[in-house]
């Protein structure tokens, strides 16, 4: 594939205009999956709250504390490394998720907001800013499936891509209550256990539906990235990688219905497994995308910043990504050692 794409551009595997925003777009990769896995967590707990009982939210809100501030870094770099290193997609993307980048921005500004007053706040204002925490969760929840929806259906519209958008905006609600509802039954135990394993069980079949429905969605409306699937791939690596989605489902389910094992290593792996399965579908999208930003239209090279300024841009990121991975290890250092 590399080779095929240097002979497309005219240019050389060792030239930096070709490997930087190669470079770059693993690095947003990453980025994402981190947003994805990390700040999830909390947008999931978060969304949780709204059913959860009275006695446990103040118990489930608490758990974010040690690494919420941090889940916010991994918005900004994703942002910041969109806009500083693919600008040339910035107009075309931005004028077709106008509606689901302004519920994000809202939802964001709301769990913020909220969570800082609530820190604060007497108690008799503590019942509402938890609430507005949630709403807030719901908020970024719906707007990245919303995201997910018209990137996946290249920006088309009609009745059926508004259907789209809702059924993919509950899957990302799932998605991030399956992450959030593993790591409290992995950290917590009791009632709230208890509860969280329900919440997991019932959000896994949710995600499973999304990811089949984001992938034949693709495949039905793009011949392109079918041929990528099943020509480029392979199909004997195309059925193990859904084997291994298939497999990781089922395993998460009967780890789920022994989580009140005592030993650790149960407790541990749905989170894992959640994250899993988050991170080979976003895998999967990337790799059915690639090398476009904007599928059959904006290439990586042709969103790309001139080559002195793409240099520039490496530089300054090999030098604020270790202080970001530093501060996120240090802020996470603990996400581990709650279970008990």
């Amino acid at each position: 594939m590399i080779t095929t794409l240097t002979g497309a551009l005219g240019l050389s595997a060792h030239d930096s205009v070709f490997w930087i925003p190669l470079a770059f777009s693993l690095l947003l990769l990453v980025t994402v999956t981190a947003l994805v896995l990390l700040d999830g967590v909390d947008v999931g707990v978060g969304c949780l709250l709204m059913f959860a009982p009275l006695g446990l939210r103040q118990t489930m809100i608490r758990r974010l504390n040690p690494w919420r501030d941090a889940n916010e870094l991994w918005l900004f770099l994703v942002i910041g490394l969109f806009l500083a290193v693919f600008p040339g997609a910035w107009t075309e993307v931005f004028k077709h998720l106008y509606l689901p980048l302004s519920l994000l921005s809202l939802g964001v500004i709301l769990r913020t907001i909220s969570f800082e007053f609530r820190v604060r706040a007497p108690g008799t204002l503590q019942g509402f800013f938890i609430r507005t925490f949630s709403w807030g969760s719901w908020l970024t929840a719906i707007a990245h499936g919303v995201l997910l929806s018209r990137i996946v259906a290249s920006y088309e519209v009609g009745s059926s891509y508004v259907l789209l958008s809702i059924f993919l905006a509950a899957c990302a609600v799932a998605g991030y209550a399956l992450l959030g509802s593993s790591a409290l039954a992995m950290q917590t135990t009791g009632a709230l256990q208890h509860q969280a394993i329900l919440w997991a069980r019932g959000a896994t079949r949710w995600v499973a539906a999304g990811l089949v429905c984001v992938a034949a969605s693709l495949a039905a409306t793009n011949t392109g990235v079918f041929w990528k699937w099943m020509d480029v791939l392979g199909g004997e690596t195309f059925s193990l990688l859904w084997g291994v989605l298939l497999a990781s489902f089922v395993m998460l389910e009967l780890l789920l219905r022994r989580m009140h094992h005592p030993r650790s290593a149960i407790r541990v792996l749905p989170f894992i497994l959640a994250s899993l399965i988050m991170t080979l579908g976003l895998i999967g999208l990337a790799y059915s995308f690639f090398p476009y930003i904007v599928l059959d239209t904006i290439t990586l090279w042709d969103a790309a910043v001139s080559a002195p300024m793409l240099r520039f841009a490496l530089g300054s990121t090999l030098m604020i990504m270790p202080v970001a991975l530093g501060f996120n290890s240090w802020a996470y250092r603990g996400f581990f050692r709650q279970i008990h």
